[in-house]
């Protein structure tokens, strides 16, 4: 049996409050409680995060995305949604299975989900000519 608590929620050995769910994706509510309608959209395979999913997983996890997204706006009355996703430990990845964060919005709602920068080390050019493809 895999060990991820993702998987096993996605199986059924854990039990989670559902949103959404097709073949291929699960989206549940976040149980840390932090933020009124905090979502995770989930592929059902295993993908520990963004640069091991594959591009059909990948769709698939964003079509389900999209799908919650547009309900919470045009049903639940809210105003938006924040998207979050953390792929690898260094970037604050706590769970790794590829997992997208939903956190709705209304206008004024004093919540911010954006990190907070304490600006550049570097000149953007510089890091440009490093990053470029």
């Amino acid at each position: 049996m895999c060990e991820c608590v993702f998987c096993r929620i996605a199986s059924g050995v854990i039990q989670g409050l559902r949103v959404c769910e097709d073949a291929e994706t699960l989206a549940f509510m976040d149980i840390a409680n932090d933020v009124d309608g905090h979502i995770l959209v989930i592929p059902k395979k295993h993908c520990k995060n963004i640069l091991d999913c594959d591009p059909d997983t990948l769709n698939s996890v964003m079509r389900t995305v999209k799908t919650v997204s547009l309900h919470l706006m045009e049903k639940c009355g809210y105003d938006g949604v924040d998207l979050l996703n953390a792929s690898g430990e260094s970037a604050g990845q706590s769970v790794p299975h590829f997992h997208i964060h939903i956190i709705p919005r209304k206008r004024n709602d004093q919540i911010d989900a954006w990190p907070h920068f304490d600006g550049a080390k570097q000149e953007l050019r510089s890091v440009f000519d490093k990053i470029r493809m």
